[in-house]
């Protein structure tokens, strides 16, 4: 990724925006001002974000906490992926209604963010597409609004942390919820309530681990055709970045080797639930692992890079699998720096689990805090955000 001078100037947080259908729809990415010295430039930013977000790409919801950048980023040419949350009282200033009627007029999408205390102007109140509403400052209660009080404009709910919270947004008309619903707590049941197709992707990793022969593999995976079908996939995906197309799985398997292999298996573990609920929780447990990775491509060796990265997919495993980690981890093999930040919050790995954690709550003192914890500079952190974030829109 090109060195760009603003990723010094910044903090940057993300989290899913999510419908009904729990698809993610788009990426919310936070921006805070991190320095007093510098003034972070819209047109700076936008260049940062567009190698992860090209015009053909996802959509993007940029939450600027930050009037000044906010400011410049009205009076700028967007893509049209990206698109722009304003809150209520900037939405309220008629001094902005000609940049916010510019933005919408060319075709850029706009949310009001939280509840206007004074009416918007007559000509700002049509450029805007949503408005999001925290949970905090929710009001709603699934009945019709009351007399004089008009709800034209569809809401998304923020600060959504857990499925219940996500459940009961939809349940008073949200269209999308924005947040982590992964909060929730992991009830010990003493055994685990997984699907047999995972208990499959266990066994395999179980023998990658033992490095048993390639026949023995092959025949395992010939017995599950949709594992065997995800492998050629993933293998054959611009993500991997191979030349030639791959066909034959006994030479994906040959190709990928026993440590490449063990972490598609992680991955693809992660991934495996049938629980539409499931499908935030597996989104985040796959950018942990290369957001883990990223934080220490620049120094890292590859197996602490590879350790790193099955250390975040597995940390939203015990959700999945219904099951606490120190039961989980009796029957899959981790390395001892994976088991001890997952088990025990403690270990050379817990700190860039921390830093996941911040990252995704946006918080910025946080983020410094983690920063600070593990000698990395803001850049540094914000190159691998993005970088994290290229990589698995790749796999999407």
């Amino acid at each position: 990724m090109t060195s760009h001078p603003v990723l010094g100037q910044v903090a940057l947080g993300y989290s899913p925006m999510i419908d009904r259908h729990r698809v993610v729809t788009a990426v919310r990415v936070t921006v805070f001002p991190a320095r007093q010295d510098a003034t972070p430039k819209a047109g700076d930013l936008l260049a940062a974000m567009a190698e992860t977000w090209p015009a053909d790409a996802g959509r993007v919801s940029l939450n600027i906490v930050g009037e000044t950048l906010l400011q410049d980023l009205l009076q700028t040419e967007l893509p049209l992926n990206m698109m722009v949350e304003v809150p209520a009282f900037m939405a309220a200033d008629i001094a902005h209604t000609e940049a916010l009627q510019a933005l919408h007029a060319r075709g850029n999408t706009l949310l009001i963010k939280g509840r206007p205390r004074t009416p918007l102007p007559r000509d700002a109140l049509p450029c805007f597409a949503y408005s999001v509403i925290d949970l905090s400052d929710e009001r709603r209660d699934g009945q019709p609004a009351p007399g004089g009080v008009s709800r034209n404009i569809p809401h998304v709910q923020g600060e959504v942390r857990t499925l219940v919270q996500m459940n009961d947004a939809f349940a008073r008309g949200a269209i999308a919820v924005l947040g982590w619903p992964i909060d929730d707590a992991v009830v010990a049941s003493g055994k685990s309530a997984a699907q047999p197709d995972l208990q499959a992707i266990v066994e395999l990793i179980n023998r990658v681990d033992r490095q048993e022969p390639v026949e023995r593999l092959e025949a395992v995976m010939k017995n599950d055709p949709t594992m065997a079908f995800k492998l050629m996939r993933y293998i054959n995906s611009p993500a991997f970045g191979l030349s030639v197309e791959i066909t034959s799985f006994r030479h994906a398997i040959m190709l990928l080797g026993y440590q490449r292999l063990k972490r598609w298996l992680a991955l693809l573990l992660a991934s495996a639930s049938r629980d539409v609920n499931m499908k935030p929780v597996i989104y985040a447990a796959v950018r942990r692992g290369l957001l883990m990775e990223e934080l220490v491509r620049e120094h890292g060796d590859p197996d602490k890079r590879g350790e790193l990265f099955i250390c975040g997919v597995f940390s939203l495993l015990d959700r999945m699998m219904r099951q606490p980690f120190d039961e989980l981890l009796r029957t899959i093999p981790v390395p001892e720096g994976v088991r001890a930040a997952l088990v025990d919050d403690d270990g050379p790995y817990f700190p860039y689990l921390e830093m996941v954690r911040a990252i995704e709550s946006a918080s910025i003192y946080d983020i410094r805090t983690a920063a600070d914890t593990m000698f990395l500079a803001v850049a540094e952190v914000n190159r691998a955000v993005l970088r994290a974030l290229a990589a698995a829109r790749q796999l999407d």
